[in-house]
């Protein structure tokens, strides 16, 4: 279960599966994503405010939704798709007692803050990638669909689901996202954010990815989470 597997290919694949994206297009929007995210956890430091989150209970909050797609039996593997510190892998260890974490950040800032932060854990790794370098057990993104900066809501959506499909590829038993819902109060709705259609991802995650997938929207924030599970 731990194995580490060759078979995936990372190299460019949201370029290839994002049919409204030019190359280039790709690289200036990771790049100002890193650049917005480098800039607050600068600002910030190793807190939630450091990846954009209002604060600590919201973001466990959000944790608890996303880690219900896990049901292990045993130890597992995961992959965090913008772990940002690794503040996901300080939850887990506090829930389960086995498992392997591999996070995901396109910030330099950020990977080198969580590699010292769990320097001393040997079941915690982080890389600098947009997308994981090998299938885990599950697969996990918290906020990563949520600031948009200045692109335009079609674009954020071909994006969104681009990696939706990484996120497919690159795990077994299922995977969890969340975004911000477009269910919001129109009057705190912020331009430089993206509002996702809960319904419509949904219906996308049924139709794309397996028949078992719950819609979570009822924990008392401005978003939702969608939990794809894959049962044989």
């Amino acid at each position: 279960m731990f194995g580490h597997e060759t078979i995936w290919k990372p190299s460019n694949v949201i370029t290839q599966l994002c049919d409204g994206f030019m190359e280039n297009k790709i690289a200036d929007l990771l790049s100002n994503v890193s650049q917005y995210y480098s800039t607050k956890l600068a600002e910030h430091g190793e807190t939630p405010r450091g990846v954009d989150w209002n604060g600590e209970e919201s973001q466990v909050l959000r944790f608890k939704q996303l880690s219900k797609v896990i049901d292990p039996l045993e130890g597992f593997s995961l992959n965090d798709l913008g772990c940002g510190y690794g503040a996901l892998c300080d939850y887990l260890s506090r829930s389960y007692q086995s498992f392997v974490y591999n996070g995901y950040d396109i910030s330099d800032e950020m990977i080198s803050v969580a590699r010292v932060r769990y320097a001393d854990s040997s079941n915690a790794h982080f890389i600098v990638a947009s997308e994981p370098q090998e299938i885990a057990d599950y697969g996990l993104a918290s906020g990563i669909f949520n600031v948009r900066l200045g692109y335009s809501n079609s674009e954020w959506s071909d994006y969104l689901e681009a990696t939706l499909d990484i996120l497919d590829c690159t795990s077994r038993h299922g995977f969890a996202f969340n975004c911000l819902t477009s269910y919001s109060d129109a009057d705190k709705m912020k331009n430089h954010l993206y509002y996702a259609d809960p319904c419509a991802l949904f219906a996308l995650c049924k139709q794309r990815y397996s028949r078992n997938v719950a819609l979570l929207h009822d924990y008392g924030l401005y978003e939702f989470t969608i939990l794809v599970r894959k049962y044989s």
